[in-house]
Order: structure tokens, then sequence, then C-alpha cells
């Protein structure tokens, strides 16, 4: 089987538990590590699926690797590679679609309970889910690209998810560890402070208080969606 590719845009937001989740099922993956400086591939022939993980930049800036990953994204699309996209591979996917990128209204940080779309496109990727509480760490927000269908929403970010056939682009993370959240606090906590006053934002002290819970029932949903996007893998 062609490997999956994993786009990881800075050091720490690696694969989590979408890479344990692809090992148990036996599916090979390889990296891409953009932060590294890593080249994007030009085609998308040697991959059996395609995943954008998140990162602190915009899909709006300047940066070298933004245009060929979008043409990447369109080649995936063109070709039938299923996308997975995380936050700012969410953004990614809708810019390269034809959606807009914009500041959200709030920032989001930590816990957050999303709301599952009440149509037969939502259930086929979440189940019988009609919300969850997952993870949020950011402060842009996408449209839905043409031909998309939205499946999730939060209070503060209407646009938390869409599907279009074997793709799915997501605003929020459903691949963290508990690792990953220790990580982000530290690593980014001066987020945190500057937007303290969103009442989206957590203290790392809520958002640590309960991470091995909180992420062994986000990896509960992050089963569900997976193993639905697999099943597209070419």
């Amino acid at each position: 089987m062609k490997p999956v590719v994993i786009f990881r845009h800075a050091c720490c937001e690696g694969a989590g538990y979408l890479g344990t989740f692809l090992a148990r099922h036996a599916i090979p993956w390889c990296e891409v590590r953009i932060d590294k400086g890593e080249a994007v591939p030009e085609g998308v022939e040697a991959f059996s699926g395609v995943v954008l993980m998140g990162g602190p930049m915009s899909v709006n800036d300047d940066l070298p690797w933004i245009p060929p990953i979008l043409q990447l994204i369109r080649q995936s699309v063109d070709q039938d590679v299923p996308l997975l996209g995380h936050c700012l591979g969410g953004q990614l996917i809708s810019k390269a679609l034809g959606g807009v990128v914009s500041k959200n209204a709030v920032k989001e940080i930590g816990w957050g309970e999303v709301q599952v779309a009440d149509h037969a496109l939502a259930r086929d990727w979440f189940g019988d889910l009609q919300g969850f509480n997952s993870f949020h760490w950011h402060g842009e927000t996408f449209t839905v690209p043409a031909g998309a269908t939205h499946v999730l929403s939060s209070e503060h970010c209407a646009n938390q998810a869409y599907v279009m056939g074997k793709h799915i682009g997501l605003q929020c993370h459903i691949e963290m560890t508990p690792s990953m959240v220790k990580v982000w606090t530290e690593q980014w906590k001066h987020d945190i402070a500057a937007s303290a006053t969103s009442p989206a934002v957590q203290s790392a002290e809520v958002m640590l208080a309960a991470v091995e819970a909180d992420c062994a029932t986000l990896h509960q949903v992050a089963d569900k969606v997976y193993s639905r996007w697999i099943e597209g893998l070419v």
C-alpha cells in the first residue's frame, strides 16, 4: 500500500493520535516537515492519502511553501486522493478550493463543545454523535468551499468542519494527545496570555486539569472520523 503523507508545519504539531491510529491499522505513513524546510512533493501519485496538520502561521502569509501545497491539494481533489486537514490544514484545503480564510470573531484556545450537523453526511463521518468536547487553538476561520458540506460548528466559530466526498477539513483538533496539550501550553503560553480576555480561551491549568480523560474521549471521536477517512485511501 502507498503511504499516507502527513505535512508537519511546526515541530510541536506532528501526527499526534492520527499516527497511532494509522499504525494500529497497519497503514504506512511518511512525513514532510515543512518546519525543517523539506520540499513539497510535485505530485500525489506516490501517496494513498494527504494529511495537513496545524501550525501557528496563516494561510494568507507570504510563505514559499504555501502555493505548492495549495496546488497539491487541488491535484489531490482532481485525482480523488483523500485529503484530511486539521486546523491550518482545514484552512489550506478551503483556500485551495476557493474558500476564504479570515480572522475569527474571537480566539478559541482550549477545550470546547462542537455540535454535529443533523444530516446524513455528518452522521456518515461522526456516527450518532450530536456533539463532543474537542480541542481548539486558532484565531482564524475558513468558509466552506463550494461543493463541500458543513458538518460541525461551535458557539464561537460557525465553521468547524466540512466534508466533500473522500475529503474532510477540520478547524478543531481531534488529533490531540495529553503530551501535545502539555507542550502547546508551554510553547505558546504567550498566545494564551495575549488572548486571556476572550470568552473562548482557557488557562493552561484548565486545559490540563483532566487532559488524560479529555483526550481519551476525543480519541473515540477521532476513531470514527479516521475510520471513515481511510475507507477512501487509494
